[in-house]
C-alpha cells in the first residue's frame, strides 16, 4: 500500500483599516484555481518552520518583509481537495516592511484590498471563510470531507 501524501502550505492574511480589509491575489497560470482570488500563500518547501515558509513566501509573492515575531498563527485547516490532501496554516500578519508588490505576475494577475464583507464572488471558498473567521483564538476546520 502507497503511503498518503499530505501537503503543508502557508497562507498569510494581511489586514489593514483596523481589520475592515484584507489582500487578495487573482491566480493565474499556475493550473489549480486559476482567475480565483486567494490570499498570498504558497506549499512549505519541507525543513522549514511555518513561521519560516511564511516569511519566504511574502517576499516572493509580495515583496515585504517580515519578521517572525510579526506573525501569528491563528487556525489551521485541514483540507482534502480531489485527490490531495492538505495541512493549511493560516498566519495573521500583524507587520511588514516595504511595499506590498506583486512579485510573481506569471503566477498573479492582480493584487488588491478588499473589504472583507465585500469579498469577489471568485474567491476560493475556503480561503473566504478563512478570511472573515474570528482570529482571537486560535481555529481549527476540516474540508472537503463529505
Amino acid at each position: 500500500m502507497t503511503e498518503p501524501i499530505i501537503y503543508g502550505a502557508v497562507l498569510l492574511l494581511f489586514y489593514r483599516n483596523e481589520g475592515t480589509e484584507v489582500l487578495l491575489l487573482k491566480r493565474a497560470g499556475t493550473g489549480y484555481a486559476d482567475g480565483q482570488w486567494s490570499v498570498v500563500a504558497g506549499r512549505m518547501d519541507g525543513g522549514e518552520e511555518v513561521k519560516v515558509a511564511a516569511v519566504r513566501e511574502a517576499k516572493e509573492e509580495a515583496g515585504v518583509v517580515i519578521d517572525p515575531s510579526g506573525i501569528e498563527v491563528v487556525g489551521v485547516m485541514h483540507r482534502r481537495n480531489g485527490s490531495s490532501e492538505w495541512v493549511d496554516f493560516y498566519l495573521k500578519v500583524h507587520a511588514w516592511e516595504g511595499e506590498i508588490m506583486n512579485c510573481e505576475p506569471h503566477k498573479c494577475e492582480d493584487l488588491r484590498w478588499f473589504n472583507i464583507h465585500e469579498l469577489p464572488v471568485d474567491t476560493i471558498p475556503y480561503v473566504a471563510e478563512a478570511v472573515r473567521r474570528d482570529h482571537s483564538s486560535m481555529w481549527f476546520v476540516s474540508e472537503g470531507w463529505e
